[in-house]
């Protein structure tokens, strides 16, 4: 009996411990409370996450517009720019069939053809342009200028043996564009660039009028060939991004030599070079010696 009454006791000791080392359970209030508030919390930062995506796409898409319609434009753009291209070199080749006795009517030709190319192509290159896309879409249309410019020189040369200046290039890009927008100006890096692309031109104009017998044609061309070349080299180191005219400098400087070396073998050794420049003269005898009879 005595150890009955022990071993419950021991029993109850036991189980009360046990009761006392378990943690103490939550009321079913707090947290059901606990369970909504925390359920709150990100409901509201998914209505300001939202608002803030929106947003954040209509500035996006704003942005690809912007894109697209520039990509477009510089599309256009390329595509005018080639036609400039195609057709002043046209041009050039035109002026390039000069000799002595249709020069007036070769130099009148390619100046209608100059004519035709401003109007038909040059005018959509023009519209296409304005405001800041002149800076933005250059890269894109500056060979098709520089190409416009050494055609428009080169024809002004021919004509009058003058060099043709920015203004009045300018002036005739003006006529082209609308009076309410910016209008398309060349800039200067783009004229000097054309203007240097001019002078390889002339240096094969010159060995062409140096076989023909025209002397003093070609040095004429050596003399506008070579003050060119000096006063560009002036100019040059002053400009920031000059890079590419460099590059042409070597080009003009190459092509100054080229005729100046064959001005130089036509005056020390001209005897020898006169059938070679259509000599009419037909009693003329090679290095002076009497042909033999066959």
């Amino acid at each position: 009996m005595l150890f009955y009454l022990s071993s419950c006791s021991y029993r109850q000791r036991l189980i009360s411990s046990l009761m006392a080392m378990r943690p103490p359970r939550l009321q079913p209030a707090l947290e059901s409370s606990s369970f909504l508030s925390s359920a709150k919390k990100p409901r509201t930062m998914m209505t300001v996450s939202a608002a803030s995506d929106s947003a954040m796409k209509e500035e996006f898409a704003k942005h690809a517009e912007y894109l697209n319609v520039l990509n477009d434009k510089r599309e256009r753009v390329v595509k005018a720019s080639r036609d400039v291209t195609i057709n002043s070199k046209k041009v050039i080749f035109q002026v390039h069939r000069i000799t002595k006795e249709n020069k007036e009517e070769v130099v009148e030709k390619a100046e209608k053809d100059l004519a035709a190319v401003t109007d038909q192509y040059m005018s959509k290159l023009v519209k296409e342009l304005h405001g800041t896309d002149f800076w933005k879409l250059r890269r894109a249309y500056s060979p098709a200028v520089q190409e416009y410019v050494e055609a428009a020189t080169f024809c002004r040369f021919c004509k009058a043996g003058t060099l043709m200046n920015l203004d009045e290039i300018n002036a005739i890009l003006l006529s082209l564009s609308q009076p309410s927008v910016e209008p398309l100006q060349i800039n200067i890096l783009d004229y000097l660039l054309g203007v240097a692309d001019l002078t390889g031109e002339l240096m094969r104009l010159a060995i062409g009028r140096i076989s023909e017998g025209e002397l003093e044609y070609a040095e004429k061309i050596c003399g506008f060939v070579r003050n060119t070349y000096r006063e560009l080299s002036l100019l040059v180191p002053e400009i920031d991004d000059n890079s590419e005219m460099k590059k042409k400098m070597e080009i003009m400087f190459q092509s100054m030599t080229k005729i100046e070396n064959a001005l130089f073998s036509v005056h020390v050794r001209g005897s020898e070079y006169v059938p070679l420049l259509g000599s009419d003269d037909q009693n003329f005898s090679f290095l002076s010696v009497d042909d033999f009879e066959s």
